[in-house]
Formats: C-alpha cells, structure tokens, sequence
C-alpha cells in the first residue's frame, strides 16, 4: 500500500526520531520497515509509544489488526 500512494515505510531509527518530536501511537501501533532478513522469513516489526517509551515489536507479515497502520516518509 505504501507504494501505491509513493511514501517509503519509516524505519526503526526513523520512527525512533519521529518520536523526539511529540507522542505518536500512544493508544495505537504502526507497521514500519522491516529488514529483509526478518521479511524473508515471514516476519514484520511495528513500534508504539507507551510509558513514555518507544517499542518495538514483532509478528508475522500475514497478520492483520484493523487498529495498526503505517508510518511513512514523502520526499519532495
């Protein structure tokens, strides 16, 4: 999906610095980039902020919450 609309997934580090500039996914979690090492093994990772922390987190690619979305990045 992020291809279609042209955005390319933040990655960890990414969503780490996007956390520095407010509290993002404090009641919600969101996809972000995953090494192809973990993708070719069927695994993706997603991150939240809770605690005054950021997380991140692990489950297979299939999986699907209706409540988790994506963080990206658009260049222009």
């Amino acid at each position: 999906m992020a291809a279609a609309i042209v955005i390319e997934l933040l990655t960890e580090e990414q969503y780490c610095e996007l956390q520095k500039l407010g509290e993002f996914d404090t009641k919600t979690s969101s996809w972000v980039k995953t090494p192809y090492d973990i993708r070719k093994l069927g695994g993706a990772l997603f991150c939240d902020r809770r605690y005054d922390h950021v997380f991140v987190y692990h489950n297979g690619a299939q999986s699907y919450y209706g409540v988790r979305g994506f963080r990206g990045s658009l260049r222009v």
